[in-house]
């Protein structure tokens, strides 16, 4: 499950995100309200966790822009005012739940998974490509009766293929979304996470392949054979 975190307190977010990452979550974190609806504009995610004060751009305003254009992801408000406005305006808005500062770590980490079980009414919560499954919920790849747990970039690699099956993804596309457009990592890094999945793939003995199109991208094939 990708989560995107926009909070503008530093030490916050980063234990918000340790926090995510250790319930296998995975953790986009901006700082202020444009780069979180930038974000929103060209990524795909499970749920938003949103703070309302923030610089260049409030939280309200950030919900109130991607609901009006019709992002129906999940919005889970953080503020640290305690006004029943501020509540009402924001569920108004559009957001899906809210929490007051401070609160306890458990209650956010159940607040998420509710957020994310309730998109899941709507999304396939397994995905499947010829013989293989792959649970978002758990990570879980699986092949006939053998299951391997992915890493999370591992699984974002992966599900980004078999949502769209046949279609050769590009490696800048797979860092944009991945690693983040202000990423100083080197682009041989896609294909050093594209080995590991093959690897895994053999692991499973799966019959899929991924299929590397020269100068273009990867692509999942049904049986087939990659370059």
């Amino acid at each position: 499950m990708r989560i995107l975190l926009a909070e503008d307190e530093q030490e916050m977010s980063n234990a918000l995100t340790t926090i995510l990452k250790h319930n296998n979550f995975s953790v986009d974190a901006v700082y202020d309200g444009q780069d979180a609806y930038d974000y929103l504009q060209s990524e795909i995610y499970d749920a938003v966790i949103l703070d309302i004060m923030m610089p260049k751009m409030d939280g309200l305003t950030v919900l109130q822009k991607i609901r009006s254009e019709g992002n129906a992801v999940p919005v889970l408000l953080l503020t640290a005012k305690s006004e029943i406005d501020d509540k009402v305006t924001g569920l108004d808005l559009g957001a899906d739940d809210y929490l007051t500062k401070p609160f306890a770590m458990k209650e956010l980490l159940a607040r998420v998974r509710a957020l994310t079980r309730r998109k899941g009414d709507v999304t396939d919560s397994v995905l499947h490509f010829d013989d293989l499954s792959l649970d978002r919920g758990t990570y879980l790849l699986s092949c006939h009766e053998e299951s391997v747990r992915l890493t999370n970039k591992e699984f974002q690699m992966l599900e980004m293929m078999m949502t769209n099956p046949g279609q050769v993804i590009s490696v800048d596309l797979f860092m944009d979304k991945i690693w983040g457009y202000d990423t100083e990592t080197e682009l041989n890094v896609v294909w050093v996470y594209i080995s590991y999945l093959r690897k895994k793939f053999s692991g499973l003995h799966s019959k899929v392949q991924i299929k590397a199109t020269r100068n273009v991208g990867y692509s999942l094939v049904a049986g087939g054979k990659h370059d």
